[in-house]
């Protein structure tokens, strides 16, 4: 996605990442939803830093889907984008979508003609009080 939240019409960040191998911990080189839950930490840092200039402090997920497996030598694409704000608390949607997936142990891989949606899940980050958002 070129556009960060375009699809979403929201402040949003997109990180792009190889999973390699070695992150697979589960038969059939899966990898576990710790690993995109990590992701989505990094992109909520990331997306409280363009919204308020501050990493901001992830409070927790009201909600987490866990759609279709992501494997070892796959090519992910998490999106983070702000759904609501308050006074101290940014209420963020994610997305992991699988870009690449690898064809087995040969280092070989296939583009997907459409990502796939391996996780979805909803949270929030809080800034501090006395943080004030940049005019």
């Amino acid at each position: 996605m070129t556009d960060p939240g375009a699809a979403h019409g929201e402040v949003a960040v997109v990180h792009r990442r190889y999973v390699t191998h070695a992150d697979a911990h589960y038969s059939g080189n899966l990898v576990d939803g710790a690993f995109g839950l990590t992701l989505f930490g990094d992109a909520a840092t990331h997306l409280s830093i363009v919204y308020d200039a501050h990493e901001g402090l992830f409070a927790g997920y009201s909600s987490v889907e866990f759609l279709a497996p992501v494997r070892g030598g796959d090519v992910v694409e998490v999106e983070a984008w702000l759904t609501g704000t308050g006074a101290r608390s940014r209420s963020v949607a994610f997305e992991l979508r699988v870009l690449c997936r690898a064809d087995g142990p040969g280092g070989r891989s296939t583009v997907l003609g459409e990502p796939l949606l391996a996780t979805r899940a909803r949270g929030t980050v809080v800034v501090p009080r006395d943080h004030r958002t940049p005019a």
